[in-house]
């Protein structure tokens, strides 16, 4: 009789831990999945016109002779000011910058435009495109392009 009861209360005492270890289980899960989901990342404030860009240098790869050479960059005024943008160059005349003429507003975005002359093929290159602006303690900005173009069919590298 008296083994009967102890097998029993040993059954008992197991169920009962199991049973708590699987709930404590779920607790922790849920509580991993929340404390994931809370970052976000935030551009440092500048006091006047600010200019952050999303990535200084385009990477064209490798590309055809003659394709697309279009790409932009994309950039944030983190100032408390309009950005404005007096002038963008290129380091070389097969390198074309754009830009919006127009203020940007603090906390918008702004692209500058940058096309590429791809029919310059069989090697690679890196060229640099200089931004002029009113951004605070940056007056100039140099960006850079990357690649490289294949040589079309019939044309010798």
């Amino acid at each position: 009789m008296k083994m009967k009861k102890l097998i029993t209360l040993s059954i008992a005492l197991l169920a009962f831990t199991f049973s708590n270890a699987q709930e404590t289980t779920k607790i922790t899960k849920k509580t991993t999945t929340k404390t994931t989901k809370t970052t976000k990342t935030t551009l440092p404030k500048v006091d006047g016109a600010g200019m952050v860009f999303a990535s200084e240098t385009i990477d064209y790869g490798t590309v055809a002779a003659n394709s697309d050479g279009k790409r932009e960059f994309i950039f944030t005024n983190n100032g408390n000011k309009p950005l404005i943008i007096t002038n963008a160059t290129g380091s070389c005349g097969c390198t074309v910058p754009s830009y919006s003429k127009e203020p940007i507003a603090p906390g918008a975005k702004g692209v500058i435009g940058v096309k590429y002359d791809t029919s310059r093929a069989g090697q690679p290159f890196t060229k640099t495109v200089t931004i002029t602006s009113n951004a605070a303690g940056i007056p100039s900005k140099t960006l850079t392009i990357k690649g490289n173009v294949l040589a079309a069919e019939g044309q010798k590298s």
